[in-house]
């Protein structure tokens, strides 16, 4: 069977033709294509199978934005998703739409070991549901729910709830974008859009070292890539605390998510940051925030948590999301 699949983000969509046969899934023909450039996903989907001919019936879609009666507005573009229409415009029988962090959910259980770094090993007899949290353009979250035969990934937009500090420090950022947002949710803080307002919040609240400020306009590299190299290589002293801020912050987030799912089965990291920030990752403060929950921190230490390395897991997930369904 030949799947139709995509990983639909605010900054790239990733378009793949994948060949599945049972457990087994592969690509056949790929393309990425930068979001902003077009006016819709149809406009991509229409210049991808325009280009790769395929013996083709069946779609799956992993879209950054909430599902509601087969429609998606995306989060970060001014895109809404159709899945009848679309289907209607490819000729296709089924077009299916999932968010992107249900298709990154539907993947884990066919990624192999070496696409995962182990962050904690937790208990080796761990089971149960299980929660993938992912940082990039903004921050994504979804579970999956342990039947007592399979896991079976479903959809949340916890990366939507309210900022909740934990020390004076973050009461200070609180109310640094409380000023700004009016709401502030935890994509405020743990995804690319976070790196540059932590950097700004200890830039110009004096929480931050005394130290050279970057002039972002004068270079062309994305502001939250350059405040996480200069954090991780030391040579900027605010982006090694934003740094550190947020491998906290995404720590503490991660924890919360495990405890509202019970994901007792497994954390997994998933998002384009994490492989960037892996080295800081690994050291005690991401843990150290995770399992900080009080009469509850047993019960995290617990579970196993590891960072997918792949960054193909939304087109995979959606292929394979799209064959079951087919």
């Amino acid at each position: 069977m030949i799947i139709l699949a995509g990983d639909i983000g605010g900054t790239h969509s990733r378009i793949a033709y994948f060949s599945v046969a049972q457990d087994e899934i592969k690509s056949v023909a790929e393309e990425v294509y930068r979001s902003a450039d077009y006016t819709g996903l149809d406009a991509i989907v229409t210049k991808f199978v325009t280009s790769h001919r395929a013996d083709c019936k069946h779609a799956c879609f992993g879209v950054a934005g909430p599902m509601h009666d087969g429609q998606v507005k995306v989060t970060n573009l001014p895109w809404t998703v159709d899945a009848s229409a679309l289907a209607s415009e490819l000729g296709f029988e089924r077009v299916t739409l999932i968010n992107d962090l249900e298709a990154i959910a539907y993947s884990v259980d066919v990624l192999k070991p070496q696409d995962f770094v182990i962050l904690n090993e937790g208990d080796p007899k761990a089971s149960g549901n299980a929660a993938v949290i992912a940082a990039g353009t903004g921050l994504g979250e979804a579970g999956l729910y342990w039947d007592g035969t399979r896991r079976d990934p479903f959809a949340c937009e916890g990366g939507h709830t309210n900022f909740a500090p934990t020390n004076d420090l973050e009461d200070d950022l609180l109310r640094y974008l409380r000023a700004q947002f009016g709401h502030v949710s935890w994509e405020r803080v743990v995804s690319g859009m976070g790196f540059v307002s932590l950097y700004s919040f200890l830039r110009e609240t004096g929480h931050g070292a005394k130290t050279d400020f970057i002039n972002f306009e004068a270079t062309q590299e994305d502001p939250a890539a350059l405040i996480s190299r200069f954090g991780l290589d030391r040579t900027n002293a605010i982006c090694v605390q934003a740094l550190d801020m947020f491998v906290s912050l995404y720590g503490s987030e991660a924890g919360n998510l495990a405890l509202k799912i019970m994901a007792t089965g497994g954390i997994f990291i998933g998002g384009g940051v994490a492989p960037r920030v892996l080295k800081k990752l690994r050291d005690s403060s991401f843990l150290t925030a995770f399992t900080a929950k009080g009469r509850m921190s047993k019960v995290l230490k617990a579970i196993p948590i590891r960072v997918i390395l792949s960054d193909k897991t939304g087109l995979l997930g959606a292929a394979r999301c799209g064959a079951l369904k087919a």
